[in-house]
């Protein structure tokens, strides 16, 4: 019997019917799949094209910013101040240095690399790609430009670029005005347009630099660049070349700048020479001064510090800042409202005995002449500083008719210079002392404030300024150190103007100013050591004491430390018929002011007399 298979017979036409089934399907998903990606594509290449576009742009071309050139800073005769020198620094590129430690080591071997140099190139290489350039060392000198040429070969990664940096070259004796630059940090971003510092790394941090840093900093320039996928420049497609900052030329004369330090003879202290006419800065000194030029590219801590801790204090800008007693050269300010006030008069005389009381009191006020100065009338108050007339005048004033008329020359105000900061001094008053202390206002405190000691305090520029007002007999001239910028209108000397002191009898101003010139060329007078045939000073020394003593205690410098000497004060203006500069000196711990500070007034006048009318 035959034998028959199990497996059941192929359904040929079953087999079909399912293979063109699953074809149709495959060929219905190919079409759905097909149709996706050209409407995708679509959508993609013609509906988003332009913000594709933009997209792949952004990622091809970049917008680099152009540093622009600042401005430089002259003085009124055209001597340049603050200028840009081409310089070289020392770069290194990461990605193709290798071993990093390594090569600096051996950069190290060839050029002055310190610890704030290392610190300082590894925080900025974290801001950067590896493939962008870093800066290692600034002011490369030539032979360390010239040593790491020579081998350079050896050196992957490392590049010498040429640059502009700022330099002052005066550095010391206009460090104070002039400013300088530094790297910008955190707060000064603050405070200015990140778009137009996108390219900078330095800013103005002080003085003249600062206050008309947006003049000097110019506008930021524009290049458009194509990079590739990695970030790397290909090619410059485009650029807008920046705006240079303007130059400016200010009121200063650097023969007196420096002459003016040079009279301070390593004393602390500070000197404002003022034209009266205009309110133009002709000097402004503040010793010991600093070298600005450690500060541009980076001090290091070390350097710092020792000028932080210096106990003359270098940094500190005594012109502006420094708050004094201005002792004495107060006094003709007191006559004068004395006068006006007919509180006294040019006859009226006064009994000095070396020291006044207070009527019910036992306290002396002592005079700075232990023996007296025996009668004296306001001329010769004045001339030879007498304290004690100026107590009583003081007193019969009283502080409510002294605050009022003192303020009218600028006292305890703002004189509104162009620099970045200033103090306004201190002007004390019954007011004030009631909303600051809590206090009434005493007799004593008076007699204290007609002789420039107790409360009142002054800035060296608002002494200057003072006086400048004293010399043009009223007319008040804002103090400022702008004299113009290049490629612009100057300035009208009107707008300068400021309220002036005009209660005040042409009689009276010519009595104090005459009295004034006796300070100088009266035998008696307090700086007859300055006197000069060849034109007329006026002048008043003034002596301002650091600490108080006792009654039954002696003032003797030999016995105190220096730090604790009295100040000492000079003010002055020449020639006395039309004045052309008035000067204000203060000379820290220096003792006498007829000795100490009227000698510098007096050579500084000399010189500008001479060099003006040469």
């Amino acid at each position: 019997m035959p034998r028959y298979s199990r497996q059941q017979l192929k359904d040929h036409f079953a087999e079909a019917r399912q293979f063109l089934n699953r074809t149709i399907l495959a060929l219905i998903l190919i079409a759905i799949f097909t149709g996706t990606t050209i409407t995708r594509l679509v959508y993609l290449q013609v509906i988003e094209n332009p913000h594709y576009t933009t997209l792949s742009d952004d990622n091809r071309v970049k917008i680099t910013p152009i540093t622009p050139t600042r401005g430089l800073i002259y003085d009124r005769n055209g001597v340049i101040l603050a200028e840009n020198l081409p310089s070289y620094r020392l770069e290194i590129i990461p990605e193709q240095a290798g071993n990093m430690d390594a090569l600096l080591e051996q950069l190290a071997t060839l050029v002055e690399i310190n610890d704030d140099h290392i610190k300082r190139f590894q925080k900025a290489l974290k801001r950067k790609r590896s493939f962008q350039a870093t800066p290692l060392r600034f002011l490369l000198s030539d032979e360390e430009v010239a040593r790491i040429a020579a081998i350079q070969h050896r050196l992957p990664g490392v590049r010498i670029t040429a640059d502009l940096t700022r330099h002052y070259p005066l550095g010391s004796p206009l460090a104070h005005v002039v400013g300088y630059m530094s790297r910008i940090d955190e707060r000064d971003l603050k405070r200015v347009d990140n778009t137009n510092y996108s390219a900078s790394t330095h800013i103005g941090k002080t003085g003249i630099e600062k206050h008309y840093e947006d003049v000097l900093h110019g506008q930021v320039g524009l290049q458009q660049v194509e990079t590739n996928a990695q970030g790397r420049v290909m090619r410059i497609l485009n650029k807008t070349p920046p705006v240079p900052g303007k130059n400016l030329h200010l009121t200063l004369d650097t023969n007196l700048q420096k002459l003016a330090e040079e009279l301070f003879n390593s004393e602390r202290g500070s000197l404002v020479a003022i034209d009266p006419n205009n309110g133009e800065i002709l000097a402004m000194v503040s010793t010991p001064g600093f070298d600005p030029n450690a500060f541009v590219n980076g001090i290091s801590h070390v350097d710092y510090n020792k000028l932080r801790e210096d106990p003359a204090q270098p940094l500190y800008n005594r012109t502006l800042l420094g708050r004094y007693p201005p002792g004495s050269i107060i006094k003709p300010f007191i006559g004068l409202v004395g006068l006006q006030s007919r509180v006294t008069n040019e006859h009226h005389e006064l009994f000095c005995p070396g020291y006044y009381l207070l009527e019910g009191e036992e306290r002396k006020f002592r005079d700075w002449k232990k023996t007296g100065h025996g009668i004296v009338d306001l001329d010769q108050a004045i001339a030879q500083s007498c304290d004690v007339y100026f107590y009583d005048l003081a007193l019969n004033l009283g502080i409510d008719r002294i605050a009022p008329f003192l303020f009218n020359f600028g006292f305890g105000q703002l004189t509104g210079i162009d620099m970045p900061v200033e103090n306004a001094g201190l002007l004390p008053s019954r007011e004030w002392k009631r909303a600051t202390r809590g206090q009434a206002w005493y007799p004593g405190e008076t007699l204290n404030t007609g002789i420039g000691q107790g409360f009142l305090l002054s800035t060296p520029l608002q002494l200057a300024s003072a006086t400048a007002t004293l010399a043009m007999r009223g007319k008040r001239v804002q103090p400022h150190l702008l004299r113009h910028i290049e490629q612009e209108p100057v300035s009208p000397e009107s707008s300068y103007l400021l309220p002036g002191v005009s209660d005040v009898s042409r009689h009276h101003w010519d009595y104090i100013i005459k009295s004034m010139e006796h300070v100088v060329s009266h035998h008696q007078g307090t700086a007859k050591y300055i006197h000069t045939d060849q034109y007329d000073i006026a002048g008043k020394t003034g002596t301002a004491q650091v600490f108080g003593i006792k009654q039954e205690e002696k003032y003797e410098a030999e016995k105190i430390v220096k730090r604790l000497h009295d100040h000492a004060l000079f003010i002055g203006f020449a020639p006395v018929r039309k004045p052309r500069i008035a000067v204000a000196v203060i000379v820290e711990n220096g003792g006498s002011g007829g000795r100490v500070a009227s000698p510098i007034v007096g050579q500084l006048i000399k010189r500008y007399m001479q060099d003006s009318s040469s």
